[in-house]
């Protein structure tokens, strides 16, 4: 079988929040501890988490055991260093990954269940992404082959991988992922999410 390696981005200063929002206890634990379990219980491996800021913070309060870490001192610059960053890793650590499963920390409805289906679909049709669908749009969590890692790295600025997405070269599956577009950006999120 197919490896798939995991890219968790979590470098954000997470400044609109006020609080670093890898930490933010969600169903009993910090939602950058739950990112992690959920991509290795869906066989997400090896999974990579790109830190930036708040590093030491997060790493005394999240187990990184089941992951392994990369800084990004750059993070500042945006998103998308982060995601090559994290591209630049898999490269280097697994050779055999056909692709990558690409995630942020901040979607509390993303499931392992969800991931699973993600990275079966990739294994089922080699050379094809598969992203999750909702609000209309295609987003993250998704799954690149490997064609895509060279396109990865020529993102700019606070630009994720949606743009990828959009019209690439190379086939996209859609898996509906329900309550996709909760994410946590600004205090009110929290409140909505925790109420």
């Amino acid at each position: 079988m197919s490896q798939v390696a995991a890219i968790i981005v979590a470098a954000g200063a997470s400044s609109r929040l006020g609080q670093p929002k890898q930490l933010v206890i969600f169903d009993g634990e910090p939602l950058l501890q739950r990112t992690i379990r959920i991509a290795v219980e869906a066989g997400a491996s090896p999974v990579f988490v790109v830190l930036g800021a708040h590093r030491e913070l997060i790493e005394s309060n999240v187990d990184f055991r089941a992951a392994k870490t990369v800084l990004n001192p750059r993070w500042a610059e945006g998103l998308a260093g982060s995601v090559c960053a994290g591209v630049r890793a898999v490269e280097a650590e697994a050779h055999h990954a056909s692709g990558v499963l690409l995630m942020t920390c901040d979607q509390p409805r993303v499931t392992t269940q969800h991931l699973g289906w993600l990275i079966d679909s990739i294994r089922h049709s080699p050379g094809s992404a598969a992203a999750s669908l909702y609000a209309g749009k295609r987003g993250v969590p998704a799954v690149f082959p490997r064609e895509a890692f060279a396109a990865l790295c020529t993102l700019h600025g606070d630009k994720g991988a949606r743009d990828l997405l959009v019209n690439p070269p190379w086939p996209v599956m859609e898996i509906a992922l329900e309550g996709g577009e909760v994410d946590i950006d600004r205090p009110d999120d929290l409140i909505k999410l925790r109420g």
